[in-house]
This record gives structure tokens, C-alpha cells and sequence, in this order.
């Protein structure tokens, strides 16, 4: 269902069930919570997540949710809430998450890419959330998509149901860069091992603010980063840091 390895700072997570385009199941949920927990282990480096087959992911499962259409709302809500966290597992997680997104990214599958903290993608890659156009809700990912693009482009991408290209996701923010399509394995490793050669300490804390300010006011946003200045500054890494910069002056 998901393969995992790491090497050189590079933490993969690999979701390898391409003969059905890598559509989410709870098998699948259970495995990337896992492999999410596993690193957390103490030390530098970046979680990439990635898929095999020429699709990233296709969304959830529509035989698993046909086959569990009569459990009931109770077991509804609970799936709901083990998908949200999963991307909450992704956002929260102390170490940058870095997507590499080649062919289609839909729904649910758009959700798992949108929740990291990077998107990088092919140019021939698609992005998308067809829910309506079988009579669903995107719901979940509605509330990803919202916080990376504006409202009139989440709600024309959320209604329509059209996918969306590499290019154009990225005009409107959706992702963080695109790749020829023959350069992206190679645009993904450079921009991985980049991340992961900074300090681990000034990165984690970099992400955990920036998710922190979303819901507060412009006065408490302010406060909570005039704390982690001051938190920051009494790091190893900040002071070694200081070091070297007056040392080079």
C-alpha cells in the first residue's frame, strides 16, 4: 500500500497502489499515520511523499465508499474524521512535507498534496476536486484549498469540478513550483536534500508558526512571533549561527 525508506536526511514515503491510481483506503490512512509517526524521530531531514504509477492519487476509494454506503452516519463521520487526520498529522508534523506530484492529484488525493508544506509537480500534472460532478461534497479539502488560494478561485475549482493544470495551480498558489515534466524526479531531489541540509531546528519552528498565526488576530499573530524570536535565539543552531556570521564580518 505505501512504501517507506530513508537515506541521506530524506525520509520517503511512496504510496504504491498504482492499479488503482493510488486511491485512498483506510489501509492506506492507517500505513501513512505510521510511516508519519516514524518520523518523527529526533533529527534533521524532510518527510517527500510521492506515488508510483503515472497518477499521484486518485482520491478516495469509490469501491470502498460504494461497498460502505449503508454503514450509517456514525461510521461516516468517523472515516471523515480519520482522513482530517491524516492531513492534520501532515501539517502538524514537526518536519517539513514535501509533495511530488507527477499526473493527476484529485480530490481527496489533491487534499493529501495541498496538506504539505511543499507542492512540487510535472507540468503535465492535474490537479482537481470532482466530488460534485457524482453528487459529493468536497469537504475536507475545501478547507486545505481555502487557506492556499483566494475565494473566488477555491469556489470556481470546488463547483466546476474541472481539474486544474500544473501551471495554473501555481499561478493561483495552489503549489510551490513545476518541473518539464523529464526534470521533476531531479527538481524534487535538489529541492529535498536542500530543505533537509538546513537546520532542523529553524525549519520546524519556521512551519509551526506559520500554521499557528491562521486563526489569530494581527495582535496576537504578533506576540506569539515576538515568542518564538526570543525561542529562537536561544537555540544551538541560532547561536552557531550568529557565530559564524560575525566571525565572516
Amino acid at each position: 500500500m505505501i512504501k517507506v525508506e530513508s537515506d541521506g536526511g530524506i525520509f520517503r514515503v511512496t504510496l504504491a497502489r498504482p492499479e488503482k491510481r493510488n486511491a485512498i483506503d483506510e489501509r492506506m490512512i492507517a500505513e501513512l499515520r505510521r510511516a508519519l509517526t516514524d518520523a518523527e524521530r529526533p533529527g534533521g531531514g524532510v518527510i517527500l511523499l510521492a506515488a508510483e504509477g503515472p497518477d499521484f492519487c486518485a482520491g478516495m476509494d469509490l469501491q470502498m465508499m460504494a461497498e460502505t454506503a449503508d454503514a450509517g452516519s456514525v461510521e461516516f463521520l468517523n472515516a471523515a474524521k480519520r482522513l482530517a487526520e491524516l492531513y492534520k498529522a501532515i501539517r502538524y508534523h514537526p518536519k517539513p512535507v514535501i509533495a511530488a506530484v507527477r499526473g493527476r492529484a484529485l480530490g481527496g488525493g489533491c487534499g493529501l498534496a495541498l496538506a504539505c508544506d511543499a507542492v512540487l509537480a510535472a507540468e503535465s500534472a492535474q490537479f482537481g476536486f470532482p466530488e460534485v460532478n457524482i453528487g459529493f461534497v468536497p469537504a475536507l479539502v475545501m478547507v486545505l484549498l481555502r487557506r492556499v488560494v483566494g475565494e473566488k478561485q477555491a469556489f470556481d475549482s470546488l463547483a466546476s469540478g474541472e481539474p486544474v493544470s500544473a501551471p495554473r495551480a501555481y499561478e493561483i498558489g495552489m503549489i510551490t513550483r513545476v518541473f518539464p515534466d523529464a526534470e521533476l524526479d531531479a527538481g524534487v531531489e535538489a529541492y529535498a536534500a536542500a530543505l533537509a541540509a538546513k537546520s532542523a531546528t529553524a525549519v520546524g519552528l519556521t512551519k509551526e508558526l506559520l500554521y499557528a498565526v491562521d486563526g489569530m488576530s494581527f495582535e496576537a499573530a504578533l506576540e506569539a512571533a515576538a515568542e518564538m524570536n526570543a525561542l529562537a535565539r536561544m537555540t544551538e543552531d541560532a547561536r552557531r549561527g550568529f557565530a559564524r556570521f560575525v566571525k565572516r564580518g
